[in-house]
């Protein structure tokens, strides 16, 4: 559901593009994307799109999980209605923009979703041509932009984080370690950017085949570069992909943790299993304020009779930030100006704010794992005049 989709945006969507830019450097207050202007004394008609009817295996339970966690968000608003539309995409884009069309012509001010990444830029195309704004539950970058929002944690998100930790911890020279295949070079793109970003230096970047073969050929070349005045190793890997082996063969080759600081762009406490690894032990990595996740799954739980899915906790967020803006009471709550300002909101790992061009900030937590325990090293920022931001 989160695969990087590198197709470009639909040409409908260019003459959008190009009066956000035009608007984002003049500051006009009426922002890239537009938006409806909306009553905010009545309720708010909101879509939202789930892949409910996929063949894909666990769809129908993400798409439980994001309706459900939008009512729960819903119940918790103050003195706003909001009047949720359920609409199924299967997952396709085709369905994904025949949902949206419809939802707009039956008068959605707004849309959450949908999830996959190809669906979402179907239904930004097809909800711009009536000015409606798309907040999708993809982490795609590639399709941000215009009237579409992604409400998914970045890769360039969590990178700007540990990036703007490592350099004030005196950790500024870095090694790159990632996968070949599309994740893996998206990920090393944005530690690249983030380096730049914090004042960082990337002193070199290796990728790898992602077999056991491919891993394990790497190791020379991961150990060579750290050779070379670095003082950090970028990991891309996931704990389900090469983290494991990578984590195993470096400090058998030589690269210990000990003498370098491994950091992670993917959680490493995820499964728990992970957290007995010997050579994850001391690493950094980025997760969501735990307390503010933690309570959401509890509430959620204790609501529903089971735990959320991962991503559910997005379509809450989504009702969040909707649910802030139209309490203002201010008819042009919905347009891209308004979500985007600089304050962000409230959301299920803590705050969050969407940005201009379509992506997110989302404020992460510092964790490390010591003794087969996550140890929070820096909390989450609680505004985004906070540590990495």
């Amino acid at each position: 559901m989160f695969a990087v989709f590198k197709r470009a945006r639909k040409a409908t969507l260019l003459a959008v593009t190009a009066i956000s830019t035009f608007a984002l450097a003049a500051c006009d207050p009426i922002a890239m994307g537009g938006g409806p202007s909306i009553n905010t004394s009545k309720p708010v008609p909101v879509a939202l799109l789930v892949p409910r009817g996929s063949a894909q295996s666990g769809d129908s339970v993400l798409a439980q999980s994001l309706e459900n966690a939008a009512r729960l968000a819903i119940a918790d608003l103050q003195g706003v209605q909001i009047d949720l539309r359920i609409y199924d995409t299967a997952g396709d884009p085709t369905r994904a923009a025949a949902a949206a069309t419809e939802a707009v012509q039956g008068g959605a001010r707004i849309i959450l979703g949908p999830v996959y990444a190809e669906a979402a830029n179907a239904a930004g195309i097809a909800a711009a041509k009536r000015g409606i704004n798309v907040l999708a539950f993809s982490n795609t970058t590639s399709i941000a932009g215009g009237n579409v929002f992604i409400l998914g944690p970045t890769f360039d998100n969590t990178a700007r984080r540990l990036t703007s930790y490592a350099k004030a911890q005196g950790k500024s020279r870095i090694v790159i370690a990632g996968g070949n295949n599309a994740a893996g070079i998206a990920g090393q793109t944005a530690i690249r950017n983030a380096a730049a970003q914090s004042g960082a230096t990337v002193v070199s970047s290796i990728d790898y085949d992602l077999s056991q073969t491919g891993v394990i050929n790497a190791i020379p070349q991961i150990r060579s570069a750290t050779t070379s005045g670095a003082d950090a190793l970028f990991l891309t890997a996931t704990t389900a992909g090469a983290l494991p082996l990578l984590t195993q063969l470096l400090p058998e080759a030589g690269v210990k943790p000990e003498d370098i600081q491994y950091m992670g762009l993917t959680r490493w406490d995820v499964p728990a299993q992970t957290l007995a690894l010997p050579g994850v032990q001391g690493g950094w990595f980025a997760m969501p304020d735990p307390g503010k996740a933690k309570g959401f799954r509890d509430r959620y739980e204790a609501t529903y009779g089971s735990p959320p899915h991962a991503i559910g906790g997005l379509a809450y967020d989504g009702i969040a930030a909707i649910g802030a803006l139209v309490g203002a009471g201010k008819s042009d709550a919905l347009t891209a100006a308004a979500l985007t300002q600089g304050a962000g909101f409230q959301g299920t790992g803590g705050i969050f704010r969407l940005r201009p061009d379509g992506t997110n900030d989302r404020g992460l937590t510092i964790a490390t794992i010591q003794e087969q325990k996550v140890v929070i090293l820096d909390a989450a920022p609680r505004s985004f005049s906070g540590a990495g931001f």
